[in-house]
């Protein structure tokens, strides 16, 4: 299998400058940085790979920094066109969630109920209005989009050049651009109607596919303070023998546990689907966001000075981890979600009810 590397031992490389379409020449391979301990390449899992071995993936994608739409394509877009039954583009893949876009039908039915457009001879849309913060739109083949058409929930791609960009990014550089459509018509074979649980995947797989990159960054996080406090010796001794060290690095790998064990059990649920997903996810995600800030935290104090420069490779995990954390939901927006259908059906009940 060919693979293809990034150097970047440079103290600082913007993520404009990687070519990301050149890491999918291969469909088997993906790009990831080189000065990891970690190998090379992280192979692109294939169509049929279960979700436990996606998010596995998307860990390892996490752990180092991989500067492309690992997780976004393979477990966010690549799922959800096969569930709609629309082709799967080659390549890089990314996904918006926007119902605040405005769709009407672009070949108006006679009808004698309602607006212009508001029902059609066929699915070709007319879509205006902007895809905000699209992860990794400029490099990506196409973007999957789900919104709310006059019918109810579509699910459709387009590709970024049908769109005017204006690019953005997040605290670690990554991607994050705004997509300006205006009366664009999208065909009616790459529009598909969708249900209203399958919206909610959507929503379910994108929090998911970003708590799977924090576990990641927050074991790459681990992995880099042990050494640190290993090697770095005060007062003639190595920092990871003074007790107040040792608690906080207990606290910190506690922390990424946490999340790495929230991930994983989110897996079979999420095939299943129903309430068991929903909460498996929201509580996934909460758990992550809310330890981000923690991991990136104690990263930093036990690094020093030292942790918070560019030159530093800690800057690749934390800043990620900041960006992340507030990426498709934070933990205040998921834990809300998690908590309204236990107090609906079991707390507010039992809370009410005389025995």
């Amino acid at each position: 299998m060919n693979t293809h590397t990034i150097d970047t031992s440079a103290p600082v490389i913007s993520a404009d400058t990687y070519d990301t379409t050149a890491f999918y020449a291969d469909a088997d391979a993906i790009a990831t940085v080189a000065n990891t301990t970690a190998a090379d390449a992280v192979a692109l899992p294939s169509p049929d790979a279960s979700t436990a071995e996606l998010l596995a993936a998307a860990q390892e994608a996490g752990r180092r920094a991989v500067p492309a739409p690992f997780a976004e394509t393979a477990l966010v877009a690549r799922p959800l066109l096969r569930r709609a039954g629309l082709p799967v583009p080659d390549g890089p893949l990314t996904y918006a969630v926007a119902p605040e876009l405005t769709i009407r039908y672009a070949h108006p039915a006679a009808s004698a109920v309602g607006s212009a457009g508001c029902s059609g001879e066929d699915d070709t849309l007319l879509v205006t209005g902007t895809l905000r913060r699209v992860p990794w739109a400029r490099a990506a083949t196409a973007v999957v989009v789900m919104a709310t058409a006059p019918s109810g929930p579509v699910l459709f791609t387009l590709t970024p050049d049908q769109a005017v960009l204006t690019s953005g990014s997040n605290l670690a550089e990554e991607p994050r651009d705004d997509l300006h459509l205006a009366a664009l018509e999208i065909p009616g074979s790459l529009v598909r109607r969708i249900s209203p649980e399958l919206l909610d995947e959507a929503r379910l797989r994108a929090a998911l596919a970003r708590s799977a990159l924090i576990a990641g960054a927050a074991e790459r996080c681990v992995d880099l303070t042990v050494a640190h406090t290993t090697a770095r010796t005060q007062f003639g001794r190595p920092l990871s023998r003074f007790q107040a060290v040792k608690q906080e690095e207990a606290r910190l790998i506690e922390e990424a546990a946490l999340v790495r064990a929230a991930v994983q059990a989110a897996a079979a649920p999420l095939d299943t689907g129903g309430p068991a997903a929903h909460f498996a996810v929201a509580a996934a995600k909460t758990q992550a966001s809310a330890s981000a800030a923690e991991i990136a935290r104690i990263a930093h104090q036990l690094h020093g000075a030292i942790g918070i420069t560019r030159l530093s490779p800690l800057h690749l995990a934390t800043t990620r981890l900041w960006s992340w954390r507030d990426e498709d939901g934070d933990e205040t927006y998921w834990a809300l979600r998690l908590a309204r259908p236990l107090t609906a059906t079991t707390l507010w009940p039992t809370l009410t009810t005389t025995p």
